[in-house]
């Protein structure tokens, strides 16, 4: 339980303003994933992918994002 905490403590809280038409086609995207996958989750793998395709990596923070 500790170790959620910690890795919690290790984010910010941030608000994204989406439009409609885009919320929904994430949640579309999400729905089409197997599994329960929520839209924060989602969003983080898009950053991270853009991160990555610009050569900012952060592995470290998706991997905790997961629960890895």
């Amino acid at each position: 339980m500790k170790a959620a905490k910690d890795s919690r403590a290790q984010m910010e809280r941030v608000t994204v303003r989406l439009p409609d038409d885009m919320l929904a086609a994430v949640d579309a995207e999400c729905s089409r994933r197997i599994g329960n996958v929520s839209r924060n989750t989602w969003i983080l793998e898009a950053v991270q992918e853009k991160l990555s395709r610009a050569g900012g990596g952060a592995n470290k923070q998706s991997d905790a994002a997961r629960g890895s």
